[in-house]
């Protein structure tokens, strides 16, 4: 009776401390590796400097809710690195950085494993927006890349502003 008891209490406990290390639905873990499948912004890329290559980007969750991204990217020539931490705000998936002046939104889309990452700021005086497809793996899905084209519609973007840059593994980076 004894052992049934013990045995009862003890499946009880871990039942509890599984509960606790689940994060809650407000609390989705977006760190690891990400790909960058499509990118949109409110000027054409023909205009200006667009990125031809791209490489994964890592994010990381901070303790208090914050995300640490890592983005590497290449120019004149050489890869470089930076690190952007997001601060989370009161509301889900919705994060500000660069001391307030871009905010960040992380939408869900009904494919597994993709996102859209907004984002809107101020970039030497100019209002700017972006939008960017991303996903845990670096295949082309199709499904992900219409549920974009409705997002671009949504927010008013050309579709003709998507462009879809190629992939390219992490490389070394010289930090800015």
């Amino acid at each position: 009776m004894k052992s049934l008891l013990l045995t009862i209490l003890l499946l009880g406990l871990v039942s509890v401390l599984k509960a606790q290390e689940a994060p809650s639905d407000d609390q989705e873990d977006f760190s690891g590796i990400w790909y960058i499948k499509a990118t949109v912004r409110d000027r054409n890329h023909t205009d200006s400097k667009r990125p031809m290559k791209v490489f994964p980007m890592t994010m990381t969750a901070l303790e208090g809710g914050d995300l640490e991204v890592q983005i590497t990217f290449w120019r004149k020539n050489q890869c470089h690195m930076k690190k952007i931490v997001m601060h989370k705000t009161d509301e889900p998936r919705k994060y500000t950085a660069f001391k307030g002046k871009k905010v960040f939104y992380i939408q869900e889309i009904p494919v597994k494993d993709h996102y859209i990452f907004y984002c809107e700021g101020q970039h030497h005086g100019k209002s700017h927006r972006k939008g960017k497809l991303v996903g845990r793996d670096p295949k082309e899905n199709p499904e992900a890349m219409e549920e974009f084209k409705k997002f671009v519609k949504s927010k008013g973007f050309r579709e003709e502003n998507i462009f879809v840059p190629e992939q390219l593994d992490q490389c070394v980076a010289e930090s800015d």
